[in-house]
């Protein structure tokens, strides 16, 4: 019963919100009492979701690398709910290689979707939210904006530059009643883990290394959204919050005791 009021009368954005983690956390807002704009660039998902989940929801297909398509979300949203109380900057792009194969249209791509994206969304968003008497930001960074990856050079240099304008945006907007956070989902069973997860080896690498020993699922993730954008969190801000497993919290180093009881266990 908390749950499910804790978030009544709220109108949130969620951009990417069709599939994956945006799915799963469009459906808790809603159930946690939100009204719902759906924004993706998959709008046949997207509404096939608003459908589903009634009333509460909008959908409306945009390109989120496009400001002036960002704008019209804003602009469709105040028109439709008359107000923004939650924005989930959810979309995200990442492209494989090392610094000499990606080629600078695919670098500016990553940047745009993963980054530009909630600079657009925020100009817009943020004078709203303030007129209205505050709100709050969340950003999907990445533990990959945390850490380093091998062969991911533009999504980390994007889902890292996320993480500390989300900083700057909760320093210039706490007085406006505007909170700012950041998640870093770690290894998520999302349409995008699907290459890992179909590698045997890989997936196996990944589990290994997570101390929980699993991937997350988006309902995980979708929980902290939540949590973020309810009063609960109401003296969280500027924070980039790793939902990961505590794959993070390590320091690279190999888990030592655990080969040591594979080797003894093999050598029985």
């Amino acid at each position: 019963m908390a749950s499910a009021l804790r978030l009544s009368g709220k109108v949130a954005v969620v951009t990417g919100g069709a599939n994956g983690i945006g799915e799963a956390s469009v459906r808790r807002l809603v159930a946690d009492g939100a009204r719902v704009v759906i924004v993706d660039l998959d709008i046949d998902s997207a509404e096939a979701l608003s459908k589903e989940l009634g009333q509460q929801t909008r959908s409306i297909q945009v390109d989120v690398g496009d400001f002036v398509q960002v704008e019209q979300v804003v602009t469709y949203t105040i028109e439709t709910f008359e107000r923004i109380d939650i924005l989930f900057n959810n979309a995200g792009l990442g492209v494989s290689g090392t610094t000499p194969e990606i080629s600078p249209d695919d670098w500016q791509r990553v940047m745009d979707i993963s980054l530009n994206s909630v600079f657009y969304s925020c100009r817009v968003a943020i004078p709203h939210m303030a007129a209205g008497g505050g709100g709050c930001v969340i950003n999907t960074s990445s533990i990959s904006g945390v850490r380093g990856d091998y062969a991911l050079a533009a999504y980390n240099a994007a889902k890292a530059g996320l993480i500390n304008y989300t900083r700057a945006l909760a320093l210039d907007h706490a007085q406006d009643s505007i909170r700012v956070n950041a998640i870093c989902p770690g290894y998520i069973e999302t349409q995008m883990s699907v290459p890992f997860s179909q590698h045997p080896a890989i997936r196996d690498a990944f589990q290994y290394a997570i101390p929980m020993g699993r991937a997350g699922n988006p309902e995980e993730i979708s929980g902290v959204v939540s949590f973020l954008a309810s009063d609960d969190a109401s003296y969280i801000t500027g924070q980039a919050i790793a939902v990961d497993g505590g794959l993070s919290a390590g320091s690279g180093i190999p888990n030592i005791p655990r080969i040591a009881r594979e080797a003894r266990s093999s050598a029985n």
